[in-house]
């Protein structure tokens, strides 16, 4: 590419050289990007316009502009801007388009900034949180299908299923607190897009996302997580 217009906003970076920064950027234009800007690097969650050159997989970043007003974090917001970008970072292929889970990250920076004045901000997290990862887990290739079990058989709601990451919902004959419902399972049928997610769900899909997303990460655990742990056992 050269001087090609990007749209999108910096999730990380990281000193290159004296006067140099390797930047990771997640853009409208070819999903996350990386780079080496010769600036000093703008405010995370800022809507930024900026041209790229080159190319190897570090691009040569200039005319980089803050689009839209500075946004602030902090608390439990700060630590969920902090997961999200995280969650970029570590799983979204390089250059390659996610035009949806662009567009969810856009609407999550601006519900974050609701939960200061929200009545219930525990549970508006909850559903920002799960929406995103929703959208995201979808468009890296991991929907699951909540309608058949891993043998291609229709979930029994009576019936309790452990789910594997590779294989889906594998029927068992005891339930326990490692298994899944599929009346619970079933409920996701009715889910609507873009839709809150109903206490059910979000319990459900707590469980699942989070067994997902450790798995695709590996034996590196998240930092923003254990961050946001250790804050919360500080002020209890």
């Amino acid at each position: 590419m050269r001087n090609e217009a990007l749209h999108g906003y910096l999730i990380h970076y990281r000193k290159y050289r004296e006067k140099s920064h390797l930047v990771y950027l997640f853009t409208e234009e070819y999903g996350r990007i990386d780079g080496i800007l010769r600036q000093v690097p703008p405010p995370q969650y800022q809507s930024l316009a900026l041209q790229a050159s080159g190319k190897g997989e570090l691009k040569n970043f200039s005319k980089l502009e803050i689009v839209n007003q500075p946004i602030f974090f902090y608390g439990d917001a700060f630590f969920s801007g902090f997961y999200l970008n995280e969650l970029l970072l570590r799983l979204c292929p390089l250059e390659e388009a996610m035009p949806q889970t662009y567009q969810q990250y856009q609407l999550t920076l601006v519900k974050l900034q609701q939960l200061a004045v929200n009545t219930q901000p525990g549970l508006l997290l909850r559903q920002i949180l799960r929406q995103f990862e929703h959208i995201l887990l979808e468009e890296l290739g991991y929907a699951i299908d909540f309608s058949v079990d891993a043998h291609q058989q229709p979930v029994e709601p009576e019936r309790h299923y452990h789910f594997q990451i590779q294989e889906g919902f594998i029927p068992v004959q005891k339930a326990s607190s490692a298994t899944l419902a599929g009346q619970s399972l079933l409920t996701m049928l009715d889910y609507e897009k873009g839709a809150d997610f109903s206490q059910p769900q979000l319990q459900l899909l707590s469980r699942l996302y989070r067994q997902m997303i450790t798995s695709l990460l590996g034996d590196r655990p998240l930092k923003s997580r254990q961050l946001w742990i250790q804050n919360t056992h500080s002020q209890s």
